[in-house]
């Protein structure tokens, strides 16, 4: 391995382990390229409380492509009704359903297919999980027995997913 690399993963290291980690690829040669663009639009708009910006740019195995970003006040998020948000994340909080969801988003898209699959369950149990993440918005129909994730939630389960990493 070259000094240059071996340094760089020595940095990369070191700054996971101050928390400072860069979440991203220096697009303006700034680490924190998104992050200096949100303070300058909260700013702007002169919201002293601050807030939060999640954005993406996906291609699925599939070749689906999904553009997508949000942004949020910190007051809009602080004063929210929480209980939408604490249903869609249990829907999530099982393994089942996330591998369901990472199935659907690589393709599988039937119930069939998604039955067949190993250590998914039953077939009660498939559609009991394919019915809570249908019930909190992370999936629909499309037809009869065919499910996607819909173009406004893909980012944003990839961005949930995301933060569950050390």
């Amino acid at each position: 391995m070259e000094l240059e690399q071996r340094v760089a993963d020595l940095e990369r290291r070191l700054a996971a382990l101050e928390g400072t980690q860069r979440t991203g690829p220096r697009i303006d040669g700034s680490d924190f390229w998104a992050l200096n663009g949100l303070k300058d639009q909260l700013s702007e708009a002169g919201a002293a409380d601050g807030g939060v910006l999640y954005t993406g740019s996906v291609r699925l195995p599939t070749g689906e492509r999904y553009d997508w970003q949000m942004a949020a006040l910190t007051e809009d998020l602080l004063e929210d009704d929480r209980t939408t948000a604490a249903e869609s994340f249990a829907a999530l909080g099982h393994p089942v359903r996330l591998r369901l969801l990472r199935e659907i988003l690589g393709g599988r898209r039937t119930a069939a297919e998604l039955a067949a699959l190993d250590e998914v369950g039953t077939t009660g149990q498939i559609y009991h999980h394919l019915r809570q993440l249908t019930a909190t918005g992370w999936l629909h129909t499309t037809g009869r027995g065919r499910y996607e994730v819909p173009p406004g939630r893909v980012v944003p389960l990839l961005v949930a997913v995301a933060t569950t990493r050390p």
